[in-house]
């Protein structure tokens, strides 16, 4: 079975809404991937954001499409179904996303880092910085949080309700204060 694609978008919401929520599940070690296919299965909308990641192996270069963020996969669904989330036992919490238009825009611009192909890892932590906005390139008008590291401009793309952030290298050039 061929790997999923490295992103994917966000899951279109009925038109009438339909009761339709953000949740966050905490995984079990290692079982994002196992959860999104039974979600999937089921019927529940899910998003998981992957990334590229290529390693040498005894001389090949195998290329693998892992969790940006390990441990969690995100899902849109009514309060109902959330029982059928449990029943996959892949499941260790799950979280009520209190501010649902903040974090769908918030998931929205990691799932678009993505898809511009830029390098996205995981920031460990999201520490205190300049908020600032990116004015060129193709990230162009998302706001960020900078970071530097060893001499490196990064931009960190929160996800605040699970104190996570994924990094993005822009150059300084392309960032004014907010």
């Amino acid at each position: 079975m061929a790997e999923p694609n490295a992103t994917e978008t966000l899951p279109t919401p009925p038109p009438d809404g339909g009761g339709v929520e953000w949740f966050v599940a905490h995984t079990r070690p290692r079982c994002e991937k196992k959860l999104e296919h039974y979600c999937r299965r089921e019927g529940i909308e899910t998003t998981l954001p992957l990334y590229r990641s290529v390693r040498k192996y005894r001389g090949k270069t195998v290329v693998f499409f892992k969790p940006l963020f390990p441990g969690y996969v995100f899902l849109r669904m009514e309060r109902r179904q959330r029982q059928k989330v449990f029943q996959s036992d892949y499941v260790a919490n799950l979280l009520e996303v209190p501010d649902q238009e903040e974090f769908e825009q918030q998931l929205e611009d990691i799932l678009f880092a993505l898809e511009q192909e830029v390098e996205v890892r995981l920031a460990p932590t999201i520490g205190p910085g300049m908020r600032v906005r990116i004015k060129n390139g193709p990230l162009q008008g998302m706001e960020a949080w900078v970071e530097n590291r060893k001499g490196m401009t990064e931009v960190l793309l929160r996800l605040d309700f699970i104190g996570q952030a994924a990094a993005v290298k822009v150059s300084a050039e392309d960032l004014e204060p907010i």
